[in-house]
């Protein structure tokens, strides 16, 4: 074979070895190994590598099940984070393995698991993010079930153009085509990009706020109302540093929403005021602690118990069972009567007649004892029973008593007062006398009179 021969075919197999996909070129590597009884090394880290990754993630995951519920808020775990936590941790230790085992002999096999597990870790990193910031009841509906499958996709679409060589052609391809923007021109790679920097960075943050509320819950010591402020101030500190990040990260100059924000304020103290104004009451009520979720409160025509305080209105449930959406300005600006402010106890009263005759003296404890036996009337503040006036039909008696639990609902409660009163009186013969008329005609002149 002449020299000329040598050269032309060392160039073919340089052609040939440049233009193979990767997946071939490890397959090709792996098949040399084989051959080589040293593979039993790379057999056996591998599955060193996965077990200990599996005890390491149990372990953690019965760690943080026994430190208490605060770990929980910590959102790592404790469930769904386990299955992103072994293939990462699989990952990790195959990478170090391969680091020390690469000093003596070839790790063929360990370079072909790399990409396969860590699509797989990618994968399930995507749906943990997705489910514990738009899904935190644990139950996801079918457009969250689509984007999974549709992040999956791509995921896997990333690992096969990977293995084949093509994804600096389609990242060449993307950056290639080119779309007027007004006056500028702007590569489609770009535009992916961005769009990817934007949606990532607003996922992160709307799970960082999810994080941050679900350990502002758990804090026993801190008042209600100041773990919905704290959330509420880092969710849109969050948002907002990610949406000022992603911008940056695009390449848009923040200084041009220097104009957008004097046309904001400008908009904020004219036509906006009144939502501007809901927005700061929110913030008012939440910080002085005059209201909080939980306290009966009644404003305007509205009454009931308030279930959630958001930035801008109040949702307040009524006893009847229905919800009304109450502006925070009216909260602030209006006179609001709280049952709970410092006290959830409530007074009650219910008036009955008796006739004259009734001997008062033996009804009147008698009536206290009928209220006292009610569950919900309370016994710290026992029921009184009072003479109010002498009416026109009989002697006019007045019923007072508490009730501790309010947001339970009144009428129930009144009821069975009065049905208890209602018994003494029949057990005892007690009249409850009623408006009589006397009619008297006239027969000279035909005229009818009325007398009470």
């Amino acid at each position: 074979m002449s020299l000329l021969q040598v050269v032309n075919l060392h160039k073919h197999n340089l052609v040939f070895f440049m233009s193979t996909p990767l997946l071939a070129s490890l397959l090709s590597d792996l098949a040399d190994d084989l051959r080589d009884p040293n593979i039993l090394w790379q057999v056996g880290t591998v599955l060193f590598c996965f077990s200990l990754a599996w005890l390491v993630s149990r372990f953690l995951r019965k760690l943080f099940f026994t430190v208490g519920p605060l770990s929980s808020s910590i959102n790592l775990g404790v469930g769904s984070f386990s299955h992103v936590l072994t293939p990462t941790l699989s990952l990790l230790f195959l990478l170090f393995a391969k680091f020390i085992l690469g000093k003596w002999q070839h790790t063929h096999l360990l370079s072909l698991l790399f990409p396969f597990i860590g699509s797989v870790a990618l994968i399930r990193f995507g749906f943990y993010i997705v489910r514990h910031t738009f899904a935190r009841g644990g139950q996801i509906g079918s457009v969250l079930a689509v984007i999974e499958k549709m992040f999956a996709g791509l995921v896997l679409m990333g690992l096969v153009l990977h293995f084949t060589g093509l994804w600096q052609d389609l990242f060449s391809s993307l950056d290639e085509t080119i779309i007027p923007f007004g006056r500028n021109k702007i590569s489609l790679l770009s535009i992916l990009q961005a769009l990817v920097s934007v949606i990532v960075t607003l996922i992160v943050a709307m799970w960082s706020s999810a994080a941050l509320e679900a350990r502002l819950m758990l804090l026993p010591t801190m008042h209600s109302s100041l773990k919905v402020v704290f959330s509420r101030l880092g969710r849109a500190i969050l948002i907002l540093t990610a949406i000022l990040a992603s911008l940056a990260m695009v390449g848009i100059d923040l200084t041009v929403l220097s104009v957008f924000g004097g046309a904001l304020g400008v908009g904020l103290g004219f036509g906006l005021q009144k939502i501007t104004s809901s927005y700061i009451s929110g913030f008012i009520i939440l910080l002085d602690g005059s209201m909080s979720i939980g306290d009966m409160i009644a404003v305007d025509k509205f009454n009931g118990e308030i279930t959630d305080i958001k930035t801008r209105y109040t949702v307040l449930k009524g006893l009847d069972g229905g919800e009304s959406i109450i502006p925070n300005e009216m909260l602030v600006s209006s006179p609001v009567q709280n049952y709970s402010l410092t006290d959830r106890s409530i007074v009650m009263t219910t008036d009955l007649t008796v006739a004259y005759k009734t001997d008062l003296d033996m009804l009147l404890p008698l009536l206290v004892a009928a209220a006292s036996s009610v569950a919900r009337v309370s016994s710290q503040n026992g029921p009184s029973a009072y003479l109010m006036k002498f009416g026109a039909d009989g002697l006019e008696l007045r019923l007072g008593f508490w009730i501790a639990d309010p947001e339970n609902g009144r009428s129930n409660v009144l009821s069975e007062v009065n049905r208890a009163l209602w018994k003494v009186l029949q057990t005892h013969h007690i009249e409850l006398p009623f408006p009589q008329r006397v009619i008297t005609v006239n027969d000279a002149t035909g005229k009818v009179f009325e007398s009470l």
